[in-house]
């Protein structure tokens, strides 16, 4: 007999059928996407402002265009320069310092046996993350005083008590050293759930050819949470031009903005200071460009290198 082909459904009929089948899924991922259309997406209008001599009266349809003027302003001004270095530099610093320091931790603690004093640990290295950054930043700026406790640690080598945050040249260790106290018990939680996927029967393998804790972790334990590391790095990598403006907000002064002020800084203050938003806007997309290029070139040699990428 033959069979009877079945009348193809409408787009509409498909429509129905997904949202009766799945429709509690979607009711719980509409404030998701809610959230990125109205705080992500819609917002991103606003970018035409870096094409325009923006005035706030005449509005965003009604400004003047003045195409990559405020562009060529910013790459000829003085502080393009002194941006880029100290963006790059810190957010250098931050990568090779504080991007292992996580997946060190993880794996020291995957070693301690004790489940009580593992548990101590995890929850005394959470708590500065939850500390609010303006707190976080009043402890640093009091601990690196002329008088405090980082600064008496210091004299020994420097040999005077002096206000550290008032030396330029102490401000990316202190910045990137903050960053790494605040981040570490919770950027461990990611690769501390990866090492309980590890298998088992690979440690028991390894065991039985005679390798050691030293030996299981560099060829059983590393290799197999890769995959997550290098994830994670792509999309670190996504935004590494981002430097936490309301830290270093916080922790500079004028005194320290040679080795300070970073592109997201000086986008605040040319945007919320100077008022000048067509120009903020300009430095900010950007930042935001080479973000992008950065992420996209870090994913494709990562599927190219080692067949594991975002997309």
């Amino acid at each position: 007999m033959e069979k009877t082909a079945r009348p193809k459904k409408t787009f509409a009929e498909k429509v129905r059928l997904e949202i009766k089948n799945c429709g509690a899924l979607y009711v719980m991922a509409l404030p998701v996407f809610l959230f990125y259309l109205l705080f992500r997406y819609i917002p991103m209008i606003g970018t035409v402002m870096a094409f325009q001599k923006f005035n706030i009266a005449k509005g965003l349809f009604g400004s003047p265009w003045i195409g990559f003027n405020n562009f060529i302003t910013f790459f000829n001004s003085y502080y393009f320069a002194r941006l880029m270095r100290n963006t790059v530099l810190i957010s250098l610093a931050d990568l090779l310092f504080n991007f292992p320091a996580p997946i060190i931790f993880a794996l020291l603690l995957n070693e301690v046996n004790r489940k009580w004093f593992k548990k101590a640990v995890q929850t005394i290295s959470y708590m500065p993350y939850f500390v609010s950054i303006v707190v976080l930043c009043g402890l640093v700026i009091d601990f690196c005083e002329a008088g405090g406790v980082i600064s008496n640690i210091a004299s020994i080598f420097l040999g005077d008590q002096v206000n550290l945050l008032s030396k330029p040249e102490y401000f990316r260790t202190i910045f990137v050293a903050s960053n790494i106290w605040q981040g570490l018990g919770y950027g461990s939680i990611v690769y501390i759930a990866a090492l309980t996927n590890v298998d088992q029967e690979l440690y028991e393998a390894a065991v039985i050819d005679g390798a050691g804790r030293w030996k299981q972790t560099l060829h059983v334990t590393i290799p197999s949470i890769v995959p997550t590391i290098v994830i994670l790095l792509i999309l670190r990598m996504g935004s590494i031009l981002d430097v936490g403006y309301e830290k270093v907000m916080l922790l500079y002064n004028p005194a320290t903005y040679e080795t300070a002020d970073v592109i997201s800084t000086f986008v605040y203050r040319k945007g919320f200071v100077d008022y000048d938003y067509g120009y903020s806007t300009a430095v900010g997309l950007f930042n935001s460009v080479i973000n992008l290029c950065l992420l996209t070139l870090t994913n494709l040699i990562s599927r190219k290198v080692g067949e594991v990428s975002l997309f």
